[in-house]
């Protein structure tokens, strides 16, 4: 585990040629109370979630700095951008629930200045997963059941 007093900061080059697995956790040190912490799998703090108010949210490094601010809008849309909560400069994408049935949720994200460009997010909250479309390919896959699986056979396995 990194040293607490130096944040961590990821090589930018690493980031975009090797996929990164990243756990979500509001128990990581150094995380203040309401925060969701996302940690590589060595432990060190990469990303920080930050709740500002119901509708406002706050992507910070590992540090601190703000890298963007989520809102929610009166029409259920959600707006990402760059930077601090209280500036929110640049606009860089748009979401937007597209189908809200009893076990799939759908949204539809749209990035600023492209308008042919989308990603489509399809999922089950139930399952704890998603996977990410841009066309018909899959970007990304999220399943946290698995997850769990693996450590609860884990933990079994050390009581045996």
């Amino acid at each position: 585990m990194a040293d607490s007093e130096t944040p961590y900061h990821p090589d930018l080059e690493d980031l975009r040629r090797i996929p990164v697995d990243l756990f979500a956790s509001k128990k990581l040190p150094g995380l203040s109370s309401g925060d969701l912490g996302f940690a590589d799998s060595s432990e060190n703090l990469v990303f920080i979630l930050r709740k500002s108010s119901s509708s406002l949210k706050s992507l910070l490094d590992s540090s601190g700095v703000p890298l963007f601010s989520i809102s929610r809008l009166h029409n259920g849309m959600w707006e990402l951008h760059k930077g601090d909560v209280e500036k929110r400069k640049e606009l860089v994408l748009t979401a937007k629930r597209t189908s809200n049935k009893f076990s799939k949720t759908e949204l539809k994200v749209s990035f600023a200045g492209e308008s042919s460009q989308h990603l489509v997010i399809k999922g089950c909250p139930f399952q704890k997963s998603c996977t990410i479309y841009n066309q018909d390919s899959i970007v990304a896959q999220l399943s946290v059941g698995s997850c769990l699986l693996m450590k609860y056979v884990r933990f079994s396995y050390r009581r045996v």
